[in-house]
């Protein structure tokens, strides 16, 4: 099994969907929340080079923002 981590905020359209997406595919993630968290959140910069959310991170490839076909390639779907 992979392992997949996503940046996240409460009001982000495209986290939600991100999240809806490993629930609908049964993926285990660990979710961090960027805007309750600051040092997830300067962790998330560091690693990605963004503020934006979701960042999300498949067995340590990143992506940005919710892109669902790319999503399925990383996680081998």
């Amino acid at each position: 099994m992979k392992q997949v981590t996503i940046y996240t905020s409460p009001s982000c359209h495209f986290c939600h969907q991100a999240k809806e997406f490993f629930k609908a595919k049964n993926i285990a993630y660990t979710e961090y929340d960027v805007l309750a968290d600051m040092d997830k959140r300067k962790e998330m910069v560091e690693k990605s080079g963004q503020m934006g959310v979701p960042v999300i991170m498949v067995d340590g490839e990143i992506m940005t923002g919710f892109n669902q076909r790319r999503l399925e390639k990383l996680l081998s779907l």
